[in-house]
């Protein structure tokens, strides 16, 4: 009986000392495996670990462009609004406090004034004159001016593009670039490049201070420009292929502006001939029989319709320059 006890246990030892070994020889064998596995791919595991750092730039990048793209559309919302008389004074290229544009105003509305009441006209229609000169027409000349200089700039600043685009591949950075351009170029073009590097040199970002020129000069390119500049700063991206394709839209742009005016220019002839018949008609009337005419700066009723027909042929005029007047 004990000699078979000792034979059972004999065997159990022998069982799990042969299982302990064969645990430990595939172990081994699979250790051996792995480690080998690991040395025949593991240049394939390296290009793997660089292409997802790469992918995980990539992405970066698109959330940084898409980031500054949405705050572009949010900056294009709020520059939708009605501008300040503080933002044409500065659109329009004046570097003086706007104090002086109010001091213009009145001093311009006063003599406006002093001359309207010298007239004839009735009450009614020398008060709406009145307000006409005090704000008015210099509103509207800050508006014409700023979009003289607007129109100025965008005559020249594709050229100044393509300049920038030479002097960034031949190596220069984009700030001195920039200086160089507003050396180059006279007129709205300089002035604003100038303004760029200038705040840039103070301390602003080159970003923010492209920005300042796309409020100072509110036109689409400008904005686009502003965009390529904040985006290079902030992701290294390739300013001079963007440059060049602004300028490339620049151009087309402009050749398309000219075809719509040559179409259009029919259209703006007729509208110039029927404004000037009322005068045309008057001057005749005149000539031929002026008693005749002259009723209606004599007599009180004859104001009142002179008057009535000025303001009208007046709304008249400018429902037919916003319905010719096409923008590209």
């Amino acid at each position: 009986m004990n000699v078979m006890v000792t034979i059972g246990l004999a065997l159990v030892f022998l069982l799990l000392a042969g299982g302990t070994a064969l645990a430990l020889m595939l172990n081994a064998q699979k250790q051996r495996r792995d480690k080998n596995l690991q040395i025949i791919t593991g240049g394939s595991h390296d290009q793997k670990n660089s292409k997802d750092l790469k992918t995980k730039q990539v992405m970066k990048k698109r959330e940084e462009i898409a980031k500054k793209l949405k705050e572009v559309g949010e900056e294009k919302k709020k520059a939708s609004k009605k501008p300040t008389v503080k933002e044409l004074w500065r659109q329009a290229g004046f570097e003086g406090d706007v104090k002086n544009f109010w001091v213009g105003s009145v001093v311009f509305g006063t003599i406006f004034s002093l001359l309207i009441f010298m007239t004839g006209i009735p009450v009614l229609a020398k008060l709406f004159f009145v307000f006409v000169g005090y704000l008015g027409i210099p509103r509207f000349f800050l508006k014409w001016k700023s979009g003289k200089r607007q129109k100025k700039f965008l005559e020249d600043f594709a050229d100044a593009l393509e300049a920038m685009i030479r002097l960034l591949q031949a190596g220069m950075p984009v700030s001195e670039a920039i200086a160089m351009v507003a050396r180059e170029y006279e007129g709205p073009v300089g002035s604003e490049m100038r303004h760029i590097y200038d705040d840039q040199k103070i301390g602003i970002p080159l970003g923010e201070a492209a920005e300042r020129c796309s409020r100072r000069m509110p036109i689409t390119e400008v904005k686009m420009f502003a965009t390529a500049i904040q985006i290079q700063s902030e992701t290294g991206s390739s300013l001079s292929e963007v440059l060049g394709n602004l300028a490339s839209v620049i151009r087309a742009r402009f050749r398309l502006k000219r075809k719509v005016k040559a179409l259009s220019s029919e259209a703006k002839a007729s509208a110039g001939i029927i404004a000037a018949l009322p005068l045309l008609v008057t001057f005749g009337l005149y000539m031929v029989n002026e008693e005749y005419i002259m009723l209606l700066f004599t007599e009180p009723t004859g104001k009142l319709l002179a008057s009535g027909a000025v303001f009208w042929m007046l709304c008249g005029i400018i429902v037919m320059r916003q319905m010719i007047n096409f923008k590209v």
